[in-house]
C-alpha cells in the first residue's frame, strides 16, 4: 500500500478526541509552566483513543500549534506508563519527553505522546514486531493530522521503541529519529537498542549523549557505536552535551543528567535545530 492509502487507513482507526480543559495549576514550578502555557498561546492539547491493529487500545496526548512545521512522535522511557488521565492529567510526568513537551510546541512542532498499551509495562517489549508496528500506526496517524514531516524520538528505555518503529516504516514516512541516552546495554528490560534491529534503519538519525550521564545501562561512550549499528541511515550522527542536576538518588531516573534535568532547553534547541536541517 502507498504511504498515503496506508496514512488513511491508520487515521480512521482514532476515535475524535475532544479539546481538554485547562487544568488548575498546583502552586509552584507547574503555575509557572501553566501562565507560561497561556502567555505562549499553547492549547491544552487533545486526547485520543487508538485501537491498534494488533489489537489493545493506546491513549495518546496530541498538542500542536496553529501551524506545526512537523509532528515529533514522543516514546517515552521507563515503563513507558505516563498516566494519561480522562481529564486531561498526567500521573507520571517527569519524563524529559513528557515535561518538555511545551517547549516543542514552542518550537512549532507537534507533539504526540503515547501512554502505554491498556497501561500495561512496556519493559521487554519495545523490540517486538508487535510494538513495531504500533510505533508505525503512531507515526501514520501523525501524519495524517498534520500532513507535516514526521520524526520518532525516543528517550532512554524508548530509544529503543524508536529505533524498532524507525526500522519497519513504510519508506517516506517519517523523516528522521532522534535517540537521547539510549538503553544499549542490557539490564533489567532484556533488551537494548542493539535489539531492535538498528542496521534496518534508513533515515537520518540523531544520537544525543550527555557525557554526565551516570546511567549504568546508557554509557555515553556507547553512542558511537549505536550510530554504526544504523549503517544504512543516510546520515546517522552523534552530539554529546554536558551538565544536569540530579534531584533523584536513580542514576537513571528522569530528573538526572540522564533526564537532562537543567539543561532541557539546551537539549531542545539542539535537536530542533537538527530537525529543521532534516524536515
Amino acid at each position: 500500500m502507498r504511504v498515503s492509502g496506508w496514512v488513511a487507513a491508520v487515521a480512521l482507526m482514532f476515535s475524535t478526541g475532544a479539546a481538554l480543559p485547562r487544568q488548575a495549576a498546583t502552586p509552584g514550578r507547574d503555575d509557572a509552566i501553566a501562565q507560561s502555557r497561556e502567555a505562549e498561546g499553547i492549547s491544552p492539547g487533545q486526547l485520543l483513543d487508538l485501537r491498534l491493529r494488533g489489537g489493545g487500545d493506546q491513549r495518546v496526548l496530541y498538542l500542536s500549534p496553529a501551524k506545526p512545521v512537523a509532528v515529533v512522535v514522543m516514546l517515552p522511557g521507563g515503563a513507558g506508563d505516563i498516566g494519561l488521565e480522562g481529564d486531561g492529567g498526567i500521573r507520571h510526568g517527569n519524563n524529559f519527553l513528557v515535561r518538555t513537551r511545551d517547549l516543542w510546541v514552542q518550537h512549532g512542532y507537534a507533539v504526540l505522546i503515547p501512554d502505554t498499551i491498556d497501561h500495561a509495562s512496556l519493559r521487554g517489549d519495545r523490540s517486538s514486531a508487535d510494538y513495531a508496528a504500533a510505533v508505525v500506526d503512531l507515526a501514520g496517524f501523525a501524519r495524517s493530522r498534520a500532513s507535516a514531516p514526521v520524526f520518532l524520538l525516543g528517550t532512554s528505555q524508548g530509544a529503543i521503541a524508536a529505533v524498532n518503529g524507525a526500522a519497519h516504516a513504510p519508506q517516506g514516512l517519517i523523516s528522521g529519529l532522534i535517540l537521547t541516552e539510549s538503553v544499549s546495554r542490557i539490564g533489567g528490560s532484556g533488551e537494548s537498542v542493539f535489539s531492535a534491529a538498528p542496521q534496518d534503519v534508513r533515515v537520518p538519525a540523531l544520537v544525543v549523549a550527555n557525557r554526565d550521564d551516570q546511567c549504568d545501562v546508557a554509557p555515553p561512550p556507547d553512542a558511537p557505536r549505536i550510530v554504526a549499528a544504523m549503517r544504512n541511515s543516510p546520515d546517522a550522527h552523534v552530539a554529546f552535551v554536558n551538565g544536569g542536576t540530579a534531584a533523584s538518588g536513580r542514576a537513571c531516573g528522569s530528573l538526572t543528567p540522564h533526564g537532562y534535568y537543567g539543561i532541557e532547553p539546551q537539549v531542545v534547541d539542539l535537536i530542533a535545530g537538527w530537525m529543521e536541517a532534516h524536515r
